[in-house]
């Protein structure tokens, strides 16, 4: 699937779900640092931020309104703090070329290395991405590894001349400002709303932990997880990655009853790339990696 193809809308009215859920984001988000409970107060910010996250990559993907400057415009507050929407965007976008998937250099969202490079990492950081490829790493010190990996490569980018790069870096100055006003003027301080950020990270990690291996088929390496608890609902119902990645413009909404009408179609296509639950996946890797850093079927095209 191209980046296009990721661009693609369906003629669809307004999606109230999702307006609804918006709001709902939005007024736990504000209630969570104005709490006189901390504790209380982290735990509702960091859900905020990552449904947040999940909302803007609804956002992307063309919902929840025809027009998509406005959809852009609902989800332009960035509460979570570290990543440009248009940065998001464009990656995730390029990430639909399903053809790609796994790839260490064209796929923005691969954990895997190309062997080579992998061969010349000094000791200890080899040794924090073995750990980083573990689902304990992945929530104590992935955001760490990830957002470092990110603004490294969109450094080099900007450095190259790359305006777009630049530009999304630039729009994300206004789109923190007012964040960080309401948070100054809040009781929650602001080292304890940069933890529920960094925690907000974390959650969003248990969902792409798995989400692609190593495969040959392009079908075979995108997961579902057939997990209805609080946590789908929180990754908007992208722990269906399959159905998603075969159905880029479906509401969130609308995943399930995909899935439910085409489970076997789908697991198919994916090789049988399944998981009961999240607690299955927790129980399974928590403290054992699922894949080897070096991507172990990679060879350069």
């Amino acid at each position: 699937m191209s980046a296009g193809a990721g661009r693609m809308v369906e003629l669809r009215g307004t999606e109230w779900p999702t307006l609804a859920l918006l709001a709902g984001c939005y007024a736990g988000w504000a209630l969570s640092i104005w709490l006189p409970w901390l504790p209380a107060g982290l735990i509702l910010c960091a859900l905020s931020i990552a449904l947040h996250s999940s909302l803007s990559h609804e956002a992307l993907h063309g919902h929840p309104l025809r027009r998509q400057a406005l959809n852009e415009a609902l989800v332009f507050p960035c509460l979570g703090l570290f990543v440009p929407y248009r940065r998001f965007r464009d990656t995730h976008l390029a990430h639909h070329r399903d053809e790609r998937l796994t790839d260490p250099y064209d796929d923005p969202e691969s954990n895997f290395l190309d062997p080579a490079v992998w061969e010349n990492l000094p000791k200890w950081r080899q040794a924090l991405l073995r750990f980083n490829n573990t689902l304990a790493g992945r929530l104590l010190v992935g955001p760490a590894v990830g957002q470092a990996a990110f603004m490294a490569a969109d450094w080099r980018a900007i450095r190259n001349g790359d305006s777009a790069v630049l530009t999304g870096w630039l729009i994300h100055l206004p789109a923190i400002l007012p964040v960080l006003f309401l948070v100054w003027i809040a009781p929650m301080p602001v080292w304890a709303y940069l933890l529920a950020c960094y925690a907000g990270l974390s959650l969003l990690k248990i969902r792409t932990f798995l989400e692609h291996r190593a495969h040959r088929a392009a079908p075979g390496r995108t997961v579902v997880i057939e997990d209805r608890g609080w946590l789908s609902w929180l990754f908007l119902n992208n722990n269906l990655h399959a159905v998603h990645h075969r159905h880029p413009g479906a509401a969130w909404y609308n995943l399930p009853g995909l899935y439910r009408r085409g489970r076997d179609e789908f697991l198919a296509g994916n090789d049988g790339y399944r998981y009961r639950s999240y607690g299955q996946v927790f129980r399974r890797y928590f403290l054992r990696a699922k894949d080897p850093v070096p991507h172990p079927l990679w060879s350069r095209r």
